[in-house]
């Protein structure tokens, strides 16, 4: 294995393109107590309070379709496949793997590990519903598989779900199989005055709130799609008009129950832009600096959510927790990542509580 730089000059940055160097590359991490951070698009590093690395592991080299079965609709990628590759290679046959609408550079490594969703997991479930299969390599070097490309029952740690949105620290993922979806002929964009209008739809694909916007998201045959469009009312146009996330100097993920989603909107400083998903409980948002973020948070918490930093100014210092309170598991939490990674060295302070 050779690593370029020198210690102690900055991250050392590392590119592997197969399994067993990749292993031999944490094996050494382990053995010399060496801070990995992992790196897929670079779109999601803001969260925590990551250990300042010293290597710098960088996965385009497991990047691709590794097996694509249209008619049982799953594909297996590697991890470094950026997302909006592989969502247009799907779109071919008319299917999704229902992963972020508004990518940019993001893999499906990164989305999996952060734990992010698509809008429209309200109606089609989230990236942890959709995991088959998972391949990666422990913090000590072990190649580990979890789960099967068919569904069928299994028995130990369920470790797809377990993966996403544990930031890399069960190991580093190479490989993931997903449960893909049927894309209907038609779809349509329904913009609407306000939410009363979406109750008329059965079940939408999505009902998002950007900035006061309210936007309906349908699809299904042509016959289904011009008959719902007609009974909503509203401004329609053909496609999908996914909107981005925010921007802004801080970058907030508020969770809340789902029928809390409009409390929550209404609850945003003045300031915050939004993007709310209902349904979801869902709400992204960003701000141009943290004020009134801890009276947010200490409602969200009180009524089970949580308002998590997604990114902030690297020179910030407004000693704001990235997570919140530490969840009640911490401990079981702690002692999960000790059999994956027993000297803690896959991103470490990434995770709540420091961990």
């Amino acid at each position: 294995m050779a690593l370029t730089g020198a210690a102690g000059a900055g991250p050392e940055h590392f590119a592997p393109d197969d399994v067993d160097t990749l292993a031999e590359t944490l094996r050494h991490a382990t053995e010399h107590r060496r801070a990995v951070q992992v790196v897929g698009g670079g779109t999601r590093q803001g969260y925590g309070s990551p250990t300042p690395p010293e290597i710098e592991l960088e996965m385009s080299g497991f990047s691709g379709i590794e097996e694509w079965d249209p008619d049982d609709l799953t594909v297996t990628v590697g991890a470094g496949t950026p997302v909006a590759e592989l969502e247009d290679l799907l779109a071919g046959r008319a299917q999704t793997a229902v992963l972020p609408e508004v990518p940019g550079r993001s893999t499906v490594g990164g989305v999996v590990a952060s734990g992010v969703s698509s809008l429209r997991r309200g109606r089609l479930l989230g990236t942890r519903e959709r995991m088959l299969e998972v391949r990666l390599v422990t913090g000590d070097g072990r190649v580990v598989r979890g789960g099967g490309r068919v569904v069928k029952n299994v028995s130990g740690y369920d470790l797809p779900r377990l993966v996403v949105g544990a930031f890399g620290s069960l190991g580093v993922i190479y490989s993931i199989c997903l449960k893909l979806w049927p894309v209907p002929r038609a779809a349509a964009t329904i913009t609407i005055d306000d939410l009363e209008a979406a109750g008329r739809v059965t079940r939408p694909l999505a009902v998002l709130d950007d900035n006061g916007v309210i936007r309906v998201f349908l699809w299904g045959t042509p016959e289904e799609v011009a008959a719902t469009g007609a009974r909503v009312g509203g401004v329609s146009s053909e496609g999908h008009d996914w909107p981005a996330d925010p921007h802004g100097s801080y970058r907030w993920s508020l969770r809340v129950p789902p029928a809390l989603t409009g409390s929550a909107v209404q609850r945003l400083p003045d300031g915050w832009r939004h993007l709310a998903i209902y349904g979801a409980g869902d709400i992204r948002a960003a701000s141009d600096d943290a004020q009134g973020a801890e009276d947010l948070r200490a409602w969200a918490e009180q009524v089970g959510g949580a308002l998590v930093i997604v990114s902030r100014p690297p020179d910030g210092d407004d000693g704001f927790d990235s997570w919140g309170s530490p969840p009640p598991g911490l401990d079981i939490q702690r002692r999960l990542i000790a059999q994956f990674d027993p000297a803690r060295v896959i991103n470490p302070g990434r995770l709540p509580g420091g961990i």
